[in-house]
């Protein structure tokens, strides 16, 4: 084994001047609560061999915490340099800070909680059955886009969007739904905000954004070429830009000041990927506008309520 596998092993690498490794971006190792959701969403980026390294330390913490790097490499049919170039995509400096957390994952599990769902939705579920499985993705999904949420770029985003003179906002499909609702929300504080699913019009509109405007684009893949073409725009033309994705190693972060990372949950034939993106894209909108609507409290309470006594008729009978 070289000296520079030894140091990566034991995490001795972070005192000798070594730079992060990949995805971890310089900041505190991930909870244990965050391993699991790390690992479903980066494993569709990684190569075969991480994965299978990513798969054992999600499906089996316990177990894996008590290997060494030597056995969880042959445990995996993998390489030692392998787990600890896995071990960095996860966020953590060595493999001796992730088994740490795969100890803390296995007490977290074994503390009494109930077990999981784990079957997907088959086309002869009776609808109750579909009611339980759906609402444990759906809630699996949200635990996990929280637990590995940024909440460092999530503070940047709010606090640019707090003070932008207009927000653009980028996304098709299933993401084009959850740009209307930020766009609808911002608006209803008194922002300027418009949402774009049409890619021309995206980019005309990208091309007026400057420095102090804010533009987000959302995209599970991170790499809707639709989505990252107004981006690039605007990020070309000084405005500060947001990605909101599942990939954050995708193309779509490369055009992006702050990336927002969303999970998703399994995706089978009857759930296809846009339904469990939707739901973690919904939770990450919903915490930029909480967070935006606290920074601007003494305006926006007040727009917000003007909104809603302009809509009131519309939400009771009228009378003749």
């Amino acid at each position: 084994m070289t000296n520079d596998l030894k140091d990566s092993f034991s995490g001795a690498g972070a005192g000798t001047g070594a730079g992060p490794g990949p995805g971890t971006g310089g900041g505190a190792p991930p909870a244990p609560a965050a391993l699991a959701a790390k690992v479903r969403t980066l494993a569709p980026s990684m190569t075969r061999s991480m994965q299978r390294v990513a798969e054992a330390v999600a499906g089996d913490p316990a177990g894996c915490a008590a290997l060494t790097v030597t056995g969880l490499a042959e445990l995996t049919g993998t390489s030692e340099a392998t787990v600890v170039r896995t071990s960095r995509l996860l966020g953590y400096p060595g493999y001796r800070d992730l088994r740490l957390a795969l100890a803390g994952l296995a007490a977290q599990q074994e503390s009494g909680r109930a077990p999981a769902v784990t079957a997907d939705i088959a086309v002869d579920d009776p609808i109750a059955d579909v009611v339980t499985k759906l609402a444990h993705d759906e809630q699996q999904t949200l635990a996990d886009t929280a637990a590995a949420l940024d909440t460092v770029q999530l503070g940047a985003a709010v606090a640019a969007l707090a003070g932008a003179r207009r927000v653009d906002i980028y996304g098709v499909g299933a993401s084009g739904l959850v740009a209307q609702d930020l766009a609808q929300k911002l608006l209803r504080i008194g922002l300027v905000a418009h949402a774009h699913s049409d890619p021309h019009l995206a980019v005309t509109n990208a091309v007026q954004l400057r420095s102090g405007d804010v533009a987000i684009a959302i995209s599970h893949s991170g790499s809707t070429g639709d989505i990252i073409e107004p981006l690039r725009v605007a990020f070309d033309h000084g405005a500060t830009t947001v990605a909101i994705t599942g990939r954050p190693d995708g193309p779509v972060s490369q055009y992006a000041d702050h990336i927002l990372t969303t999970s998703t949950a399994r995706e089978s034939e009857l759930r296809p990927a846009a339904m469990s993106s939707r739901t973690s894209q919904l939770l990450v909108v919903d915490c930029l506008f909480i967070g935006v609507m606290q920074r601007t409290y003494e305006s926006a309470a007040p727009a917000l309520a003007a909104s809603y006594e302009a809509l009131a008729h519309r939400h009771s009978p009228r009378t003749r």
